[in-house]
């Protein structure tokens, strides 16, 4: 079954052992659509700019008009309160965050607005979300009647369609094409029912977190915690070193400095039964690391899965020959994303 959302939440195939397989191929082999659970939050005023630039860890002082970027919000001892993409829609700042991180968010924000020229909306109510991806996503998309220019990561393009306003942002999972159409609340049930028109596979939560851990994308929540340090996480696109000061900056730029981080997110190949999220990983019967996702990937043509974690690993034991256990499983070390998911076209 099949449902819109006006508010955000997810619309997603029920989720069936028997369909994620094939959920997962279309997203790797031809183009998937589901309805993402995040919000919107508008930020306006003259201050908007120099505010947010000094709130997160990329820049958004010099951040164009119809263009986007990862970040996280730290606490001043340099640990990840959030991440989320912030785009300048030039009147207005857009934070799109994950739905279960809205208040969290919105209530920092609050914090630090003292006296600055700054207010904070919740846009959600305003315009929702519906994604496509995979390698034939922009022909999906054209079918439709979404006639989609080239465009760079997170870069966005605003146009009509039917009448309709509406913005096609493109994603940056570094394993499919991806794009974000973004609508009144009130037209998307329109969109949907286009894009399946134009055989888009509509898919499930558990074949999206799938593609997620294929292409080595942590999730907040589960694979960044409020313990962890930005350059833990290996998400240097979140970074930027020389935009002027924000919150935790001076703890992001020490560990720069002095290279002082001892652990690394990282993918396992593992062999064996699959480890549970929190498990310990060993070296020499000594605690290294430990996992924080793990899944069955299925194979592309054929009915074989592998098994593979994402996790963090301390640095010195961090190499591709090292012996290193999860309880009675083995892992070996892997580049993300991991190298034998293959798209149609072979990338």
């Amino acid at each position: 079954m099949f449902t819109v959302s006006s508010q955000g939440s997810a619309a997603v195939s029920t989720p069936d052992a028997n369909n994620v397989r094939e959920e997962f191929s279309a997203l790797l082999s031809s183009s998937g659509m589901y309805q993402p659970q995040r919000a919107e939050i508008v930020l306006t005023g003259s201050d908007r700019v120099r505010w947010l630039n000094g709130m997160v860890t990329n820049n958004i002082r010099d951040l164009a008009p119809g263009w986007g970027v990862y970040s996280f919000l730290l606490n001043p001892q340099g640990h990840i309160q959030a991440d989320f993409y912030a785009y300048n829609r030039g009147n207005s700042l857009l934070i799109d965050v994950d739905l279960a991180l809205k208040e969290k968010v919105l209530g920092i924000f609050d914090h630090y607005i003292i006296m600055d020229d700054v207010e904070v909306s919740d846009g959600s109510d305003k315009l929702t979300t519906i994604a496509i991806n995979g390698p034939g996503s922009r022909a999906t998309l054209q079918a439709a009647g979404i006639t989609v220019p080239e465009i760079a990561s997170l870069q966005l393009v605003d146009m009509a369609w039917r009448g309709i306003d509406i913005t096609i942002a493109r994603g940056d999972n570094p394993l499919v094409e991806s794009y974000e159409a973004w609508i009144a609340p009130g037209n998307a049930s329109n969109l949907w029912e286009a894009l399946v028109s134009a055989r888009a596979k509509p898919v499930s939560a558990s074949a999206l977190d799938l593609l997620r851990i294929a292409s080595g994308i942590p999730r907040y929540g589960q694979d960044i915690r409020e313990r962890d340090l930005p350059q833990e996480t290996e998400q240097q696109r979140a970074l930027h070193f020389s935009k002027g000061c924000y919150v935790g900056q001076e703890i992001v730029e020490r560990i720069r400095s002095r290279g002082a981080v001892h652990r690394k997110f990282t993918g396992f190949e593992v062999e064996g039964s699959l480890p549970s999220p929190g498990t310990k990983i060993q070296a020499r019967g000594k605690d290294v690391g430990e996992i924080t996702s793990a899944v069955l990937l299925p194979l592309p043509n054929t009915e074989q899965e592998r098994a593979v974690a994402l996790g963090y690993i301390r640095r010195e034991v961090a190499k591709p020959d090292q012996a290193l256990d999860a309880g009675d499983n083995k892992l070996k070390i892997t580049d993300l994303p991991f190298r034998f998911v293959r798209t149609a076209n072979g990338s």
